[in-house]
C-alpha cells in the first residue's frame, strides 16, 4: 500500500514530506527506483521551512527540487525528509535518506562519519542588530553582544572585539529577546539564521561583515558504492556554480 501510494502520487506530480522508511541507495538504485530521498529542515528560514500555505519552501528545498529535475527530468520525483538537527546525519547513516540537503556545516568530526559533497553555500558568524547607529563591525567595539553559550562563534568574537562585553544565552530566540528588551546592542549567530530573522523582523539588519566561513553541503553514506551519486551531485552543483544558479537562487532567498 505504501509502494502504491507513492507510485500514485508521483505520478500526479505531488512533491511528498513522507515520514515513511526508504533506504540509501545508489545512483543505479535511484535512477530505477524513480525518486530520491533527501532529509531537509521545515524550521530553518529560509533554507528549508513552511510558508504561510504550510508549503515546504525555501534555499535548500530548491536544491533537493532540481537534483530530482536533473535526475528524472522531473521535480516531483522527490521525497522530503523534515527532521531535527540531532537526527540530521544519523538518518544518512541508517540508510533513511538517500542524501541530506539540511544546513549541514562541513566539520572535520562530521567527516568521520559521512561523506560530503563540495559546497553549496558558506554560512559563517554574521551580527544581527536593531539600532540605526550600528553599521558595522567597529561600532561594537565597546558593545554588549549576545550569542550562543559555548557556539564556536566565542572565541572568534572575543578575538575580532577584545573590548565588548559578551553574554551568553541559551538559544537563538533568547538572543532575540536580549536585543528587542534593550540589554544587548547585537547578537552574533550564523548568517543562515540570522537571514531568516530579518525576513521575519524587517526592523533587524545584519551587519555587511560575516567573521567566519562554514561550508554547507550535502551529506552522503559513506562507502564505495555511492561514489557515482556523489561525482553527480558535485558535477550539478559545479555547473550551478559556475552558471550562476545557485548565487541567484541564494539572494531570493535573502541569504547573504
Amino acid at each position: 500500500m505504501r509502494c502504491g501510494f507513492l507510485s500514485f502520487s508521483l505520478a500526479l506530480g505531488v512533491q511528498l514530506v513522507a515520514p515513511f522508511f526508504v533506504a540509501a541507495a545508489d545512483l543505479e538504485t535511484i535512477q530505477e527506483r524513480g525518486y530520491l530521498v533527501v532529509a531537509v529542515k521545515d524550521n530553518w528560514r529560509p533554507l528549508g521551512f513552511l510558508d504561510e500555505q504550510g508549503k515546504l519552501v525555501g534555499f535548500e528545498i530548491a536544491i533537493a527540487t532540481r537534483l530530482a529535475e536533473t535526475l528524472f527530468d522531473d521535480a516531483a520525483a522527490l521525497v522530503l525528509q523534515p527532521l531535527a538537527n540531532e537526527d540530521r546525519l544519523t538518518a544518512v547513516l541508517e540508510g533513511d535518506v538517500d542524501i541530506a540537503i539540511a544546513g549541514i556545516a562541513v566539520t572535520p568530526m562530521r567527516e568521520r562519519v559521512v561523506r560530503f559533497s563540495v559546497p553549496y553555500y558558506l554560512d559563517g558568524t554574521a551580527f544581527v542588530t536593531n539600532r540605526p547607529n550600528i553599521n558595522s563591525l567597529g561600532d561594537l567595539e565597546q558593545a554588549a553582544i549576545a550569542l550562543l553559550e559555548g557556539s564556536e562563534s566565542v572565541p572568534t568574537v572575543q578575538y575580532r572585539l577584545p573590548s565588548a562585553t559578551l553574554t551568553g544565552v541559551s538559544s537563538y530566540q533568547a538572543g532575540l529577546e536580549s536585543i528587542v528588551e534593550g540589554t544587548v546592542s547585537a547578537f552574533a549567530g550564523d548568517a543562515t539564521v540570522l537571514s531568516g530573522w530579518i525576513q521575519e523582523y524587517p526592523n533587524h539588519y545584519l551587519l555587511p561583515e560575516i567573521l567566519t566561513a562554514e561550508p554547507l553541503a550535502i551529506a552522503f553514506p559513506k562507502g564505495n558504492q555511492y561514489n557515482s551519486l556523489r561525482r553527480f551531485i558535485n558535477d550539478a552543483l559545479n555547473e550551478w556554480h559556475q552558471d550562476g544558479w545557485l548565487e541567484a537562487e541564494a539572494t531570493f532567498w535573502g541569504l547573504p
